[in-house]
């Protein structure tokens, strides 16, 4: 693990702790917004896992929320995931692009 990417790690680590998934994509989009660069304020997670079977969707979201509560308090501004079972997973990999951003987030 990078040490010049502490939220995007521990985000990572701890989902993957968390909701053991079978594909996660942890992406740092802050560059699309008007932070520093450097910044680790805006992310799109894309995980795929077992632990969303027979889940609603904001259940889902919910799961994801949990396991990274301390990086959502602290340091993540804005999050989009994309959280599918392996079977939904299987049938569409697409996940969609991210909205360009509405303005800055005053950091």
């Amino acid at each position: 693990m990078s040490e010049d990417k502490p939220v995007e790690n521990a985000i990572r680590q701890k989902l993957t702790e968390a909701l053991k998934p079978q594909h996660l994509d942890v992406i740092n989009e802050s560059y699309m917004h008007n932070v520093p660069k450097g910044t680790e304020s805006h992310f799109k997670v894309v995980i795929v896992s077992s632990a969303f079977e027979n889940v609603k969707r904001l259940q889902k979201h919910q799961l994801v929320h949990k396991a990274i509560q301390e990086e959502l308090d602290n340091s993540i501004h804005a999050l989009s995931i994309v959280a599918k079972t392996p079977a939904e997973w299987e049938v569409s990999q697409d996940v969609g692009k991210s909205p360009p951003c509405r303005g800055g987030a005053g950091l």
